[in-house]
């Protein structure tokens, strides 16, 4: 067997790993043996890439496998640092951060592809094509980043004739396409390149706050497509299967978030809804007054509770109350409480949020149940636990057509017999919706620190 036979049939292992990695990842209870699975995958594909690239080499097999070693060793002690260092609640601008760097990689592949490699016109389009997609998915994943971080407002830019100036882009790049193949010069490509770039940060900062974890699955399905256009421009097989396999996940996922919020995917690019997060809305006189508990008082609703739902947010990620409100649960289950969770399948900024930290809390999967399992239940509950969430457990999204989440799917913790909801103030969520669950009768809010607060209520049981 040659090497290039070798290293083909190395990749093609890798790459069923890659699909075994993915189907590991769709339950909870294989993510662990689906993300083991891909980490093999992927140090099949760089040894064998590695072996390939020092068989091919034009310089000294020494000179190569230095520069590929420092590569390695730049890349590994980055990585290790960011990864022991990163919060829970960084994990969606991480995210975002890393898919701008397939982006970046894209567009620098296809400038050293054109340099390097035949000008036929298929090759000329791949490269084309693999810049433009690296270009927006990099600028977009940037853009991305400075909103989740909040170093940027998460409200939607809107500028005048905004549909237009995408449209107007695309038009531009198939124009530039067609300089492109007739030319073989570099300055379409270049040109094309920064109305790339310009594309990409204005399809992002165009989409609010309340749009963000379908923006995080859309980059990730760009950042795969770009990898799959670099490697058309490598002749790299592997990195078109991976590629693809990340692409087309990431679309899936894009689909489902959307559909989660009733929301087509045309519209969160044409411009999301969202304002300033923490922003107080006005109410009006319809709102009512709200109504306080203390630790004491829940911890007093829930000794006399027979059923419990809980539902977690983003605002549950910040506190870091994963751990006591597993402490919660686990005595509350000791007690003969039928205790479950009721997640969102947007809850949080990042598709999956809350249950990697519900898992990280030792939460058992059993109880952990999607809003289509929990919603026909909990008109039978008799305490609902709303810990930091907001948007998700809106009355308005089905109450008031005229509400900018009108029509998404929430979980309906109103019809439960009394509902709890912790918060820091009457802000607004992510969104910049005002929530009427705040104001009803059977509805008590439990101001502070989630985490102290669930703490209180744990002593006080």
């Amino acid at each position: 067997m040659t090497l290039e036979s070798l290293v083909q049939a190395v990749y093609l292992l890798a790459a069923v790993l890659f699909v075994l990695s993915l189907a590991g990842l769709s339950r909870q209870e294989t993510a662990r043996r689906g993300n083991a699975l891909g980490m093999v995958g992927m140090a099949l594909a760089i040894a064998a890439t590695i072996v390939l690239a020092l068989d091919r080499s034009e310089r000294s097999a020494v000179v190569t496998a230095v520069l590929v070693a420092l590569v390695l060793l730049v890349g590994a002690v980055v990585g290790t640092l960011r990864a022991r260092s990163v919060e829970m609640t960084q994990m969606p601008e991480l995210i975002a951060m890393l898919h701008s760097f397939v982006g970046a990689a894209a567009v620098l592949v296809g400038y050293n592809s054109f340099r390097t490699e035949p000008a036929d016109a298929v090759h000329l389009v791949e490269v084309f094509l693999g810049v433009l997609i690296g270009a927006v998915t990099f600028t977009g994943s940037v853009v991305a980043y400075l909103k989740l971080s909040g170093r940027i407002s998460s409200a939607p830019l809107s500028l005048p004739g905004r549909n237009l100036l995408n449209l107007g882009a695309l038009v531009g790049s198939a124009g530039l396409l067609a300089w492109f193949l007739g030319s073989h010069s570099v300055a379409p490509l270049l040109l094309m390149t920064v109305v790339a770039l310009a594309l990409g940060w204005h399809l992002v900062a165009s989409i609010g706050g309340g749009d963000m974890p379908v923006v995080v699955s859309m980059l990730n399905s760009y950042s795969g497509w770009a990898a799959a256009a670099a490697g058309f421009m490598l002749g790299n097989d592997l990195l078109i299967v991976t590629g693809a396999l990340v692409g087309a996940s990431g679309a899936i996922l894009s689909y489902l978030m959307c559909r989660a919020m009733n929301r087509s995917f045309s519209s969160v690019i044409l411009g999301g809804f969202g304002a300033p997060e923490g922003l107080v809305v006005a109410r009006s006189e319809e709102d009512g007054e709200h109504r306080e508990l203390d630790a004491a008082g829940v911890a007093a609703l829930l000794r006399d509770a027979r059923s419990v739902v809980i539902t977690p947010g983003y605002g549950m990620a910040v506190a870091k109350a994963q751990y006591p409100v597993a402490q919660l649960v686990a005595r509350l289950r000791a007690s003969g409480v039928d205790v479950r969770f009721g997640v969102h399948p947007v809850a949080g900024r990042l598709p999956g949020h809350m249950n990697v930290l519900l898992a990280e809390a030792k939460v058992p999967y059993d109880i952990v149940l999607e809003m289509d399992e929990i919603n026909a239940d909990l008109a039978d509950t008799d305490v609902v636990l709303v810990i930091g969430a907001n948007d998700t457990v809106n009355p308005a999204a089905l109450d008031d057509p005229s509400s900018p989440i009108a029509g998404m799917p929430v979980l309906e913790v109103w019809k439960a017999g009394q509902v709890v909801v912790f918060k820091r103030s009457m802000a607004t969520g992510y969104a910049g919706v005002q929530n009427p669950l705040f104001f009803r009768d059977n509805t008590a809010m439990l101001f502070g620190d989630a985490r102290e607060q669930t703490e209180q209520i744990v002593a006080a049981l």
